[in-house]
Formats: C-alpha cells, sequence, structure tokens
C-alpha cells in the first residue's frame, strides 16, 4: 500500500485527502489491505473539536471486547468499567467472575 508520492501507508497514519470532488480533508487511515492503493481502507475524519480524554479513563478495545466476552450475557456494569480502568497494567492476570469479583491467577512455580 503506498500513497501518490511513493510512501508505505499503514493503518493509523494521519492523511490529507485531496480528492477529485469535494473539498480537502483530514482523517486517520483504518481497514486499508496491504496489496492495493486503489479504494483500499477508509478514513476517520478528525476534528477541532474531537474529544480529549486522558488516557487513564480509556481502555484498549481489544481488551473491553475481551471482558464483554467474559462476561457472556451479563454485560459490565460502569463500575465494572471504571475497575477495569483502574487495574494496574503490570498487574498478574486476572479473571473476571460472573458476579464481577475479580480473582488474580497465580503461575505455580515447579
Amino acid at each position: 500500500m503506498h500513497y501518490k508520492n511513493g510512501r508505505a501507508a499503514q493503518n493509523g497514519d494521519k492523511v490529507l485527502v485531496v480528492p477529485s470532488y469535494g473539498l480537502p480533508y483530514v482523517g486517520i487511515l483504518y481497514d486499508a489491505v496491504a496489496g492495493n492503493d486503489y479504494c483500499n481502507g477508509k478514513v476517520a475524519l478528525t476534528a477541532l473539536s474531537d474529544p480529549c480524554p486522558n488516557l487513564k479513563e480509556c481502555i484498549h478495545l481489544d481488551d473491553a471486547l475481551a471482558a464483554f466476552k467474559s462476561y457472556e450475557a451479563h454485560l459490565p456494569t460502569l463500575e465494572e468499567l471504571q475497575a477495569m480502568l483502574d487495574e494496574d497494567a503490570t498487574a498478574p492476570d486476572v479473571v473476571v467472575n460472573r458476579d464481577g469479583s475479580v480473582t488474580a491467577v497465580v503461575e505455580e512455580e515447579e
């Protein structure tokens, strides 16, 4: 995947789109797949009014989806989501129980 000037394109790049119709716009490239330079990927528009959260208020989408899957039919409450945000990134692996409690996974030494 390459841009018009030959530079390699990667998902997550900020791009300036200058279409042959309409006005130019700035966005973030995503869902682009290697091997195609035409009509490949999507651009999420950015604006000065975009939210600017503290990263301590965020959780990676993959982690959130994994947590949701572990609940099966039970979706987490706001308190449970806050608990996920409060987890130390260097904490041991944990298991989220059906009742919402969290149990640390301790590896046994041999």
